[in-house]
Formats: structure tokens, sequence, C-alpha cells
């Protein structure tokens, strides 16, 4: 909690530090007559207060609040997996006034993990941008998998089929589809071993009762640091700024092997267009703010915005990249 305090007041500074003046409004004239916003933003997270996501949602609403001239509150509704939340924003008024923090999970991997949702990712949204990118580094336990690479792990767990366990902080969560596309990419039989959070799967990781999992990099790079965790790769297209001496799983050889948590706003479908754009518009303003980009990067969050066309395109092909490994890996949620 600690840490998430103090990043909301790094965020508070941003506005001087970035050079914004409060006289500097951009509110949007709609065609009915009238402004946007002219009440109250409801920011939703489908995740709970304090991790990564929230971390974003926080300091981009601190930013939107007085560049729109209104206020941006988040409501975290976390439950069923991400679906309460976005549930609630795929069914809430097309005014503007509901945003939703889209992730892999909300808006890639649900549709084929749990098949039936209550609302359809693609038709009942509107993308608005993609902000950034959480990567996953690959990390090992040296005392129990003496690797040094991607490809020594490969190796290894050829020669000892089954014997190798990984984990993950759930069935169907990014970091568990990470670890099945490494399998399905190198043809290896590992053992997936799910946990209720990343804190006891490192934790048994540590104490050797897996040998590697998948991780946001915040978590594990204490241990990396401190050598008890040996980190091979990140599975990210491109290499970490925290990290950059880590090569990615392309340049490992294991292409292909790409996962992350990522977070981008969302309205309801069929709110117009002049508050979407306008949202994208200062949203990418945002995302470029020093200060902002700074801040994320305290947390392992890569700045990432792509606007609105090009988050629809990137979704896309999120969706059928996990739809792949699901079918493949027969996952699924307890």
């Amino acid at each position: 909690m600690v840490d998430v305090v103090r990043r909301r007041l790094v965020a508070a500074s941003v506005l001087g530090a970035a050079g914004f003046t409060p006289g500097a409004r951009a509110k949007v004239d709609l065609p009915g007559g009238g402004v946007y916003p002219d009440h109250a933003v409801r920011f939703v997270v489908p995740l709970p207060p304090g991790g990564g996501a929230d971390i974003v949602a926080r300091l981009v609403a601190e930013q939107l609040g007085p560049r729109m001239g209104g206020t941006f509150v988040v409501d975290n509704k976390p439950g069923g997996g991400t679906v309460i939340g976005a549930d609630l924003v795929a069914h809430a008024a097309p005014d503007g006034y509901t945003l939703l923090l889209g992730t892999a999970t909300t808006h890639a991997i649900n549709i084929s993990l749990l098949g039936k949702l209550p609302y359809d990712p693609v038709k009942d949204f509107e993308p608005v941008a993609l902000l950034a990118v959480l990567p996953l580094i690959l990390v090992v336990n040296p005392a129990v998998l003496p690797v040094n690479s991607l490809q020594e792990l490969i190796d290894y767990a050829r020669k000892h089929p089954g014997k190798v366990n990984f984990a993950s902080t759930g069935n169907g969560s990014s970091i568990h589809l990470a670890g099945e596309m490494l399998k399905m990419v190198a043809g290896l039989d590992m053992t997936h071993v799910p946990y209720k959070g990343a804190a006891p799967a490192l934790t048994d990781l540590l104490g050797g009762q897996v040998q590697f999992m998948f991780t946001t990099i915040p978590p594990a790079l204490p241990h990396v640091k401190a050598g008890k965790l040996r980190a091979l790769c990140v599975a990210n297209a491109k290499r970490s700024s925290i990290l950059p001496d880590l090569p990615t799983t392309a340049e490992a050889g294991a292409p292909g092997v790409e996962a992350s948590s990522w977070n981008g706003v969302l309205v309801p479908a069929r709110t117009p267009q002049p508050i979407v754009q306008a949202l994208d518009t200062q949203l990418g303003a945002v995302m470029q703010m020093p200060d902002v980009v700074a801040t994320l990067k305290l947390d392992g969050t890569e700045p990432a915005y792509l606007p609105a066309p090009e988050f629809a395109a990137f979704m896309a092909r999120e969706t059928e990249r996990y739809r792949k490994v699901v079918i493949a890996s027969h996952a699924h949620v307890d």
C-alpha cells in the first residue's frame, strides 16, 4: 500500500512537471447540445485495488480530469475473472460516463477460456486506446534447475519429460498461457501448477517445489537481484527497459512465445465518436508525459499507447493468439 500511495503522490505532481496548465480544457461540444464531461466519469477497473492495472487507471484518471475539465473516478469491480466489471461497462449507457480499463483477460482470453460471456468483447465495446503493457519474464530457481538460458531450459525439459513443473498465478491467466505457449512452440512435456496469485507461486518457486514460471517483473525483480532466481528472457516482442540485457523469447530461440498483461480503455458500443476521439487524444497526450512514463516504469510497466483503430487490431491479434493456446492446452478455470 505504501508503494501505491507513493505512486499516486508522484502522479499528482505530473501536471506541473509536464508543463500542463489547468486552464487548458478539452471539453467536447456534443452534437445535440451540451458538453462532455459535465459530471463525474466512472472508470471501472475489473480487478482489486493496489495491483498494476489499478495503478495505471488511477494515474491516468488523475491526468484526464484536469485535461478534460471533469472528474474521473476509479471504481474497482473485481470478481468472476474480470467478467463482473467488464459486463457492467458493456451494459452501461453509451454516453462516455462509464469507461473500462480493459485487460488481456477481459478482451482476449475469456472469450476462449470461458466460452459463454454475458457480454461480447467486440460488439459491446468501442476501443479508445491501448495504454500500457506489463511484460512477463521467465524466471527459474537455479538451485533446482541448473540452466542459464531459455535454450538450456528447453534442452533440459526435453531430456526430462514430465519432470519439469512451472507455476502460474491461476488457470487461464496470461502467466499460465505463456507457459503453455512455450510447451507448444518447443514441443515440451511439462506440468502446470496453478496458484492463487503471484505471492504463493513465487514462494514455492523459491522453495524449489516448482522449477520456473513466467511472471511480471516487479514481484520477481528483488529475488533476481539477490541471485535467488535467474531471469532467462522476456516474453515480449521488445526487450524490457527495466532489464535491457534480457533477451526476448524470439531472440532466445522460442519465437511465437509472446504473452503479457496489458491495459487499455474501452467504452460501451455506440458511444458518440466525438467523445471517443477526445478521450483517445487526451490519453495519447497523458501517456507521453515524462513523469507518467517514469512512474509506470517504477511498476515494471511499459507505456505502449495505440489509438483506437490500432488498439482494435491489437486486441484481435491477441484474441487469436490466446484462442490457439487455450484450445491446444485445454486450459480451463476451476
